[in-house]
């Protein structure tokens, strides 16, 4: 996987993430730095995690699929990539997430967890497709922080809709890089 692909990949799983820290900032008033960077900690900590996990899940199946991997892979990204953009098409329900009494360390991680459930699936594909987890993890983790951070701080100002419409464009950037593992496995 090319630098490029990881660092979009990287983006396309925070976005989620992002939506849940604009609604999270949003329903804390303002948030001060701190409690923005802790709870970018949290999502990006679980964040990077979880596709370690999917990866390990993927390798002990590895070697049952591989003449189908890159259509699985491309599978995997397309549903999740499909899943995001109809997720940030929707109105909003009143998710969990977004109420204000939701900011203690538990509230944080269940929200990070949730975020995080695409970046597991991700991970399995990566492994069929034999991708080195380490750096595309690091990349995811550091992407989310990044993002909730930001979405934490900007919540109050920009509410749910930007959230919404980031969710819509992680979905397209995964279904480019399943469409992008696809055309250079058939390529090969």
């Amino acid at each position: 996987m090319d630098p490029l692909s990881v660092l979009l990949l990287g983006l396309a799983m925070s976005t989620d993430a992002f939506a849940a820290a604009v609604g999270k900032g949003a329903a804390m008033g303002r948030p001060r730095l701190g409690q923005a960077l802790r709870v970018g900690l949290i999502f990006g900590i679980i964040e990077a995690i979880t596709p370690v996990v999917g990866w390990l899940l993927g390798k002990g199946a590895s070697r049952y699929v591989e003449a189908w991997d890159h259509w699985i892979a491309f599978g995997l990204l397309l549903a999740l990539g499909l899943h995001m953009a109809w997720n940030g098409f929707k109105p909003d329900s009143g998710e969990p997430g977004n109420e204000a009494g939701k900011h203690g360390l538990a509230g944080h991680a269940v929200t990070g967890l949730s975020t995080s459930i695409d970046a597991l699936a991700v991970g399995v594909g990566l492994a069929i497709v034999d991708t080195p987890i380490a750096v595309v993890a690091v990349v995811i983790g550091l992407c989310t922080f990044t993002m909730v951070t930001l979405g934490i701080m900007l919540g109050h100002a920009l509410g749910a809709i930007v959230g919404r419409r980031a969710e819509v464009a992680g979905g397209i950037i995964l279904i480019g890089v399943g469409a992008t593992i696809l055309y250079q496995h058939l390529r090969a």
